[in-house]
C-alpha cells in the first residue's frame, strides 16, 4: 500500500517538482540514497517505474504523473489540518498514527478503535499519544462518558479519511493502468434509486467489471451525506435537495420525478376517479419519514388544499415494509412515481388516480465538489446518467407514449 509511508510520498513528490534526486534529498533533508531507496520502494509498490531517468534530470513516466495527481491532491487535503494543529506534524505524522487516530476519533473510544484496526490496544493508544506528544497538545478530551476530539482533530479526522481515500484511488488507477480490476465503489441508495435507478446500472457495471467489489449503502439522508463528505461514500443516488444542503457537495440533476398514491390491488379506492385530499385525509398511510423531499411534497398536498394531514401514518422508507403493509391491510402508500412504475408493473400495487397536479422534483447524483472518480466509477456514473434517461422517456404504469 503506497499509503503506508507518507514521507516517501513527499519524496516523490519532491523528486517530480523539482526533476533531481539530489535536489530533492537536500528539500526533504535526507541523503540522495535514502532518497533514491524511497522512490525504489515506491515504485515497488505502484507496480513499475515512476521516474525516467535521463542526463538531464529526472522525469515522471505516465504511471508516475497519474500517481503524482492523486498524491498532490491527497496532501491538499491533509497538510492543512496537519499544520493548523502543528507545524510539526506535517513532517512527524506517520500514516498509521494518522489512521488510529481518524478511528478514535469516530469511535471515541481506544477499544473500538483498535477492534476496528484489528489492532491492539496499546498499540492504537500509543500511536494517538505519540501524535500528542508531537504537537505538544491533547487532540482527545478524557471524559468519564469516552474521549471527546477537539474541533482541530475532527478537522483532522475528516482529513485523514479523504486523504488515505484518495490513496486507495491512486492504487485502484494503476491497476487498471496495468490491466487489472482494483478499488471499490461505494454507493449511498435513498429510496427511488434502489428500485428505479440502481439495478439496472449495477447489472450494468457488472458486465464491465466483474470483479470489482461494489458496496450499496441504505440509510436516511442525513447519514449518508455525513459519510459521503468524510469519504466513506463515492455517490449518493436519489432525491436532491433544495437548497443544497452544504457547499463542499455538487448536485447533478438526472431527471425529473412525481409522486404516486398506490394501494393493494383491489383496493375499496382502486377504482375511484379524481379522489381529493378531504377524502384521502381519513386513510391510514404508510409514507417517508418527515423531512424527506416525498413527505415535504406529501404534506403540501393536505395543506394547499387545508385539510388536516393524516392522523394515521406509518414513517418507513423502506418500499418493502410499505409494500407488505398495504397488501394486508388498506393502507394507501406515497412513493416516487418511478417506483410505482416497478411495483404497478410487476402487479404488486395499483397506482389511484388523484385530483392532485404533483410537483416535479428532481433526482439525480451528490457527490464532493473536488471529486475525481477512477475510470471504473465514472462508468457507474454514465450507466446512472443513461438509465435516467431511460427512465424519463418511459410513459407512467398504464399509460402508453404519446
Amino acid at each position: 500500500m503506497i499509503r503506508r509511508n507518507l514521507r516517501h510520498l513527499r519524496v516523490f513528490l519532491a523528486v517530480a517538482d523539482l526533476g533531481s534526486l539530489t535536489q530533492a534529498s537536500a528539500a526533504c533533508n535526507i541523503s540522495q540514497p535514502a532518497a533514491t531507496q524511497a522512490i525504489k520502494k515506491l515504485e515497488a509498490a505502484a507496480g513499475g517505474l515512476l521516474f525516467q531517468r535521463a542526463s538531464q534530470g529526472v522525469f515522471l513516466t505516465e504511471r508516475g504523473a497519474l500517481l503524482a495527481e492523486r498524491v498532490r491532491r491527497a496532501f491538499a487535503r491533509l497538510d492543512p489540518a496537519l499544520s493548523e494543529i502543528s507545524q510539526r506534524l506535517p513532517h512527524v505524522a506517520s500514516a498509521p498514527q494518522l489512521e488510529a487516530l481518524a478511528e478514535v476519533a469516530e469511535a471515541e473510544s481506544f477499544t473500538l478503535a483498535a477492534r476496528r484496526l484489528g489492532l491492539a490496544q496499546p498499540t492504537v493508544h500509543r500511536a494517538v499519544s505519540q501524535l500528542e506528544k508531537d504537537c505538544d497538545r491533547p487532540l482527545l478530551r478524557r471524559t468519564p462518558q469516552g474521549l471527546v476530539p477537539s474541533r482541530a482533530c475532527r478537522a483532522l479526522a475528516d482529513a485523514v479519511r479523504l486523504a488515505f481515500s484518495e490513496f486507495d484511488q491512486a492504487m485502484a488507477e494503476l491497476a487498471v493502468f496495468d490491466g487489472r480490476e482494483a478499488g471499490r465503489i461505494v454507493i449511498g441508495a435513498l429510496p427511488l434509486s434502489r428500485s428505479a435507478l440502481l439495478p439496472q446500472a449495477l447489472i450494468g457495471f457488472r458486465a464491465r467489471y466483474p470483479n470489482l467489489p461494489i458496496h450499496v449503502v441504505d440509510g436516511p439522508y442525513g447519514d449518508l451525506l455525513a459519510g459521503l463528505r468524510r469519504g466513506a461514500l463515492d455517490v449518493i443516488v436519489g432525491a436532491l435537495r433544495d437548497p443544497v444542503p452544504v457547499a463542499d457537495v455538487v448536485q447533478e440533476p438526472l431527471m425529473q420525478d412525481k409522486l404516486a398514491i398506490v394501494a393493494r390491488p383491489g383496493h375499496p379506492l382502486a377504482s375511484a376517479r379524481g379522489l381529493t385530499a378531504a377524502a384521502l385525509a381519513a386513510q391510514s398511510w404508510v409514507v417517508p419519514r418527515e423531512g424527506s423531499p416525498t413527505r415535504v411534497q406529501f404534506d403540501a398536498f393536505f395543506a394547499g388544499a387545508q385539510v388536516p394531514a393524516p392522523a394515521s401514518v406509518i414513517e418507513s422508507g423502506s418500499i418493502l415494509l410499505m409494500r407488505e403493509v398495504l397488501n394486508r391491510t388498506d393502507f394507501l402508500g406515497c412513493i416516487s412515481d418511478a417506483q410505482a412504475r416497478v411495483e404497478c408493473d410487476a402487479g404488486l400495487l395499483t397506482r389511484l388516480e388523484i385530483a392532485a397536479d404533483w410537483a416535479a422534483r428532481p433526482i439525480g447524483l451528490t457527490y464532493r465538489a473536488d471529486w475525481m472518480p477512477t475510470r471504473a466509477q465514472a462508468h457507474m456514473l454514465e450507466l446512472l446518467r443513461d438509465g435516467a434517461r431511460e427512465q424519463q422517456a418511459m410513459p407512467r404504469s398504464g399509460q402508453t407514449p404519446g
